[in-house]
């Protein structure tokens, strides 16, 4: 077992898992603190590196590509800050910081894990229920539904469709933005049959972000709903969307789409055996999910 303990957080290593778990100290982000511990199974790794510095080092793993519905959804927009992957080290501990990734390194040889990207999800996600408020709304998600509501902030004409509730079922894609400069930034729920071009600011399914500290708490609340919604890979290999797939004639090579959403569940269900067989998931929450997978279908 390897294991390095910093002000930033603690990094444990068994054999087949690593254990991350942020620290209390005041530095650090609010979105780590709020995300707790990960359990992060060796086969989800590509590789782990030490970056070293004068004052001080980072750790950072680096996941399989589509592995992790937290990077999914951020598409590369978190900021370092707020990176559960890295970890800050101290000079006095450099010494441990490059026996933890030897001992990583020579982990991912012996059980011969590759490098190379997955097509299905090998982390959870963010546990749920999730409510964040931020903005100009707040967006709440029970695993099933995500209900976005409204504060005094938000933009006459978008306020005054009211309350909104999309089940997941609804959802074709998540966007998370954060702001940038003077630019807003924006959590975006993609509704199958209802296309929008308008901006977040007038956008009912969109939260607008302009930059304060809750906002990159909208980016877990992303990836628990990417974590529900079919891996990305799914489209290349999948039957063509539902809108295209119903305005197909019915043939022996073109089954209707609630055949495709039953094979998705089917998947999703063996998703969550391999991961609470893994330890991902804890025993309470392998029966949630599978309760809420076997209610949709």
């Amino acid at each position: 077992m390897a294991e390095i303990i910093q002000k930033d957080g603690t990094w444990v290593f068994d054999g087949d898992a690593l254990r991350l778990t942020p620290g209390r100290d005041k530095n650090v982000s609010l979105l780590r603190k709020t995300l707790g511990e990960l359990a992060v199974p060796l086969h989800s790794l590509a590789g782990v590196s030490f970056e070293q510095g004068r004052k001080s080092g980072r750790l950072r793993l680096r996941l399989r590509d589509g592995a992790d519905p937290l990077l999914q959804a951020t598409g590369g927009k978190l900021a370092e800050p707020n990176d559960p992957y890295l970890l800050n080290v101290e000079s006095d501990r450099y010494g441990v910081a490059e026996y933890f990734v030897d001992e990583v390194r020579n982990a991912l040889l012996l059980d011969e894990v590759p490098s190379g990207a997955v097509d299905r999800y090998l982390l959870p996600g963010p546990a749920v229920p999730l409510s964040v408020s931020a903005g100009d709304g707040t967006a709440t998600f029970d695993g099933e539904h995500v209900r976005l509501e409204w504060n005094w902030k938000t933009e006459d004409a978008k306020a005054a469709a009211g309350p909104r509730s999309l089940a997941v079922a609804d959802i074709a894609a998540v966007e998370w933005h954060p702001a940038v400069g003077l630019e807003n930034g924006y959590l975006r729920f993609g509704v199958r049959h209802a296309p929008t071009k308008a901006p977040p600011k007038y956008d009912p399914n969109s939260v607008e972000l302009w930059g304060f500290k809750k906002d990159p708490l909208m980016a877990l609340v992303a990836a628990a709903v990417q974590a529900r919604l079919p891996h990305p890979t799914a489209h290349a290999t999948d039957a063509p969307p539902k809108e295209l797939a119903a305005a197909a004639p019915a043939t022996p090579g073109n089954a209707p789409p609630v055949e495709h959403d039953h094979d998705a569940q089917l998947r999703r269900l063996r998703e969550l055996g391999e991961l609470h067989q893994t330890g991902v998931l804890t025993d309470e929450e392998f029966a949630l999910a599978k309760q809420a997978v076997l209610r949709r279908m």
